[in-house]
């Protein structure tokens, strides 16, 4: 009987160890593919490529890892395509809208997927970002927004560009007029040089600092009100956007969106991702948001680069608290952030 035992409990250990050495070979000579759900030129973009120029190193077998860029809807096409299309073995990732599980919970148009399902590999801390105009809109704060009609780009209806904007023109009675159909960040500030419109939600002043230099140099750019938990420390002056909150209610809302900030700039691999894999992916990461060499690529576009990662069960926590949103709460967020087309 020991005999037999011993021999199972051996037979086993070869099977673990074999299952580990299958795992462990499962990406060489592979390609990975890394979707990005902006255009070129977004913050998003640079994080994503980065991520994709070093993430391999951290991967057994060192497969190439190939950037994507699928644009469109507010960065719903690429979670979509995540969720629904992507092969489910390891071989694709993305990086998309830190905001898709509250636009989950709002019911956004476009929104396919269930955020609490897909696999999450973690994230990089995000900076606080803002709703900002061009100094040739006129205004300086949100008071001023009250009174002089200002034209915000937008990606799509749905999306942190578009739903900040309509919130405060739905909570604070702002006369911003949302403009979609741009397909990134980056083309937003193109058509903001033309004078197409004049301002944009959701950039950091770091991303601004990095690729509209020039904009904040020469003063160009005014940041109104800042949508996350904590004040960038250059813009001490500008007010969270909890702040200005004139009730309950409003407090409770804002602050429901003002923590999808928290969440980064989240990484994740299709739901159903084999377990394996899934664990060599999310030690990948780990391990590159902390290497050298990518932080210092990093810090040329963000200050946050010193701080700890989003780790996978801590952003797998928060979508799984953001879902859990009361239902009556949800409904007022969703009256409050819904878009009417203007172009």
């Amino acid at each position: 009987m020991r005999s037999n035992l011993i021999g199972a409990l051996g037979a086993a250990l070869i099977a673990i160890g074999a299952t580990d050495a299958r795992s462990d070979d499962f990406y060489r000579g592979k390609n990975i593919q890394l979707i990005i759900a902006t255009g070129p030129g977004a913050a998003y973009d640079f994080f994503g490529r980065l991520v994709s120029r070093h993430i391999g190193r951290f991967i057994p077998g060192e497969p190439v890892v190939t950037p994507q860029n699928m644009p469109g809807a507010s960065g719903f096409r690429a979670a979509n395509y995540l969720f629904n299309v992507a092969p489910k073995d390891g071989t694709v990732l993305g990086t998309f809208n830190n905001a898709i599980a509250f636009y989950q919970v709002v019911e956004q148009p476009g929104i396919q997927s269930r955020a609490e399902e897909f696999s999450w590999l973690g994230a990089i801390p995000q900076d606080t970002p803002q709703v900002a105009v061009h100094i040739s809109a006129g205004v300086k704060t949100i008071e001023d927004a009250k009174k002089i009609e200002v034209a915000m780009g937008a990606t799509g209806a749905g999306g942190n560009f578009a739903g900040h904007v309509a919130l405060l023109n739905s909570l604070l009675g702002t006369r911003f007029k949302i403009v979609t159909g741009y397909d990134s960040g980056a083309t937003i500030n193109m058509a903001i040089e033309r004078g197409e419109v004049s301002g944009k939600a959701n950039t950091t002043w770091p991303a601004y600092k990095s690729l509209a230099s020039d904009w904040v140099r020469e003063g160009k750019i005014i940041p109104l009100v800042q949508f996350g938990l904590k004040k960038d420390p250059d813009l001490p002056s500008v007010p969270l956007l909890m702040e200005l909150a004139s009730n309950e209610e409003q407090r409770r809302i804002f602050e429901v969106v003002a923590s999808t900030s928290a969440v980064g700039q989240p990484f994740a691999a299709p739901p159903q991702t084999p377990a394996d894999r899934l664990e060599i992916l999310r030690k990948a990461f780990a391990s590159t948001v902390v290497d050298a060499a990518f932080r210092a690529e990093a810090a040329k576009v963000s200050d946050q680069t010193s701080m700890e990662p989003i780790s996978s069960s801590e952003l797998t926590a928060l979508v799984q608290r953001t879902v859990a949103t009361p239902p009556a709460l949800a409904a007022r967020l969703r009256q409050a952030m819904s878009v009417k087309r203007e172009n």
